[in-house]
């Protein structure tokens, strides 16, 4: 096992994760509004986001460290191409065989990133100037937080029992100083799933500098 990579996150359905209820649709209206067609998924799990970008009319590359997961989305979406490699490694024969990209997207994985500085520092490798970084994370804020608390929900929220789960737990304010100290400019936020402050995720989209 390389240094600071989990090798096996445990891949063995093509379906959509629970997440993609209340992310997918977000990130979709995303993408049709900001207009960005050629799209590097990093993270891209078994490819379920992938198939739904393109059945949206995206073009969508899907970036996956994990072999299992890479397995099962060229397995299940054929005509897509998905990448076998993590934010750690050199993009060099990705980008020989696509170009540069309108929009990187990395969904619910930078929670699970021992160095989460090295995805920003991927995608700006894959992006066109002023190209977009679309991400996703759980939200973590003061009225959530303290909702967590009042519950008695921190050990199930912060469980050390799941092999390559959470490890880093973001707020708007640090996944925004994250972005900006890696030279991408904040453009928007949205809260999605549940209400308003007890949001299930956060989606932050920057643009690169």
């Amino acid at each position: 096992m390389g240094l600071n990579v989990v090798e096996n996150y445990g891949w063995t359905t093509a379906a959509p994760t629970h997440a993609s209820t209340y992310i997918t649709p977000a990130i979709l209206e995303l993408v049709a509004r900001l207009g960005v067609k050629k799209i590097a998924d990093v993270g891209s799990g078994n490819g379920a986001l992938c198939a739904d970008l393109a059945r949206a009319g995206a073009t969508p590359v899907g970036i996956e460290y994990d072999h299992a997961g890479v397995t099962l989305a060229r397995q299940t979406h054929p005509a897509i191409r998905f990448y076998q490699a993590g934010v750690q490694d050199d993009p060099e024969k990705i980008l020989a065989a696509e170009g540069l990209f309108d929009a990187v997207l990395s969904v619910e994985v930078i929670e699970h990133l021992f160095s989460p500085h090295l995805l920003p520092l991927f995608a700006r490798q894959l992006l066109k100037p002023d190209g977009y970084l679309i991400i996703t994370t759980p939200y973590h804020g003061f009225l959530k937080n303290l909702a967590l608390s009042l519950a008695d929900k921190w050990d199930d929220h912060h469980t050390a029992l799941w092999h390559g789960g959470h490890i880093k737990f973001w707020s708007r304010r640090t996944l925004s100083r994250l972005l900006t100290d890696h030279e991408f400019s904040s453009v928007s936020f949205h809260g999605v799933g549940r209400v308003p402050y007890l949001w299930k995720s956060m989606v932050l989209v920057a643009r690169k500098c």
